[in-house]
């Protein structure tokens, strides 16, 4: 009994993230670029997703008649990509990327309240602004008047959090995963999951505080399923002493709208609480940054961010929120 009295105090204290869920399969990614101008090159860029701390990538298998294929990274974010090319007059241009993954939910808890020693130019990148994420102006006025007498870096993240889950909106009309221009939704509030998160990013970082958007998609639950507009927008802040700490408060107000909830409701708080330190296991991280360059360069200006595939018909970019035109097909069949 003793022995059995000493296992469970054991398990007790071991971490949390421990006993996290797990969620495998298998992504398949398929393009096909043969409908498009035969007589001018093509070049496609891919998210190219990456073992970490939370997700284990395998099994990666990259099959096509492409001219050029190989994988790098963009110079400031160092965000993977697979790039692709195919010459001029090429009949066929087709490719598939495929590979294994092994995502745990991420539970970050037992925040500590008081900043750990830390100099914010080592994090300048992620206190920078962006093209549509500013940092002065009108993002400074809301957020200096959202942390106001908050001093820490926690109460300042928490503050921003809870007022967008408190006055953001998901808008279903809103076309893919939103653009994120930070001035445009703070006068109209409604969006996705990159509106959202680009909003407490930039609130974040005019407090002071390092943030970032996570950019990826979401594995299917059951058997095959079709994940081709399944992209998915997360982000992280900076708790010195800590580490990055994951935060979704799109998924908050996404599940208030799919459910009917009000802010009042008992599921809506057990939510923000949740979605404030983890998210679930479903979702595979592709990459971070905006207004990439991406390498090889891309013709014309920065990508404002790489979470859907790129394209481009020499300089012609493709709309990749239509893959049915730009064409590809994205699935994934579930593990467990």
């Amino acid at each position: 009994m003793r022995r059995l009295y000493c296992i469970f105090i054991l398990l007790l204290a071991l971490p949390v993230s421990l006993f996290a869920e797990s969620r495998s399969g298998i992504i398949k990614m398929e393009f096909d670029l043969s409908a498009h101008k035969s007589d001018k090159g093509a070049m496609l860029w891919i998210p190219y997703p990456v073992s970490d701390q939370y997700q284990d990538i395998t099994n990666v298998k990259v099959t096509g008649d492409f001219a050029e294929s190989a994988v790098y990274t963009d110079r400031v974010y160092k965000t993977p990509m697979l790039y692709s090319r195919w010459d001029k007059g090429a009949a066929s241009r087709k490719l598939t990327l495929s590979f294994d993954v092994m995502r745990e939910e991420r539970l970050n808890k037992d925040l500590h309240a008081r900043d750990g020693a830390w100099d914010p130019a080592d994090y300048a990148l992620y206190l920078a602004p962006t093209g549509l994420g500013p940092t002065t102006g009108m993002v400074k006025a809301f957020a200096d008047n959202i942390t106001t007498g908050k001093t820490t870096v926690l109460e300042k993240s928490k503050a921003v959090y809870d007022w967008i889950c408190e006055n953001m909106y998901r808008d279903p009309k809103t076309r893919g995963c939103g653009s994120g221009d930070v001035c445009v939704l703070l006068n109209r509030l409604g969006g996705k999951c990159v509106d959202i998160h680009s909003v407490f990013v930039a609130l974040a970082r005019a407090s002071g505080v390092p943030a970032r958007e996570i950019f990826g998609i979401r594995q299917g639950k059951n058997g095959v399923t079709d994940i081709t507009k399944s992209q998915h927008c997360w982000a992280e802040f900076y708790l010195p002493g800590y580490g990055w700490v994951v935060v979704d408060p799109s998924d908050v107000r996404k599940i208030m709208l799919d459910q009917n909830l009000k802010l009042e409701d008992a599921k809506t708080t057990k939510y923000r609480k949740y979605f404030w330190g983890s998210v679930d296991p479903y979702r595979v991280k592709l990459g971070t940054g905006r207004d990439l360059t991406l390498n090889p360069p891309q013709h014309g200006q920065p990508v404002n961010y790489l979470m859907y595939p790129f394209a481009q018909i020499e300089d012609e970019t493709l709309d990749w929120l239509e893959p049915a035109t730009f064409k590809y097909i994205i699935s994934h069949t579930s593990k467990n």
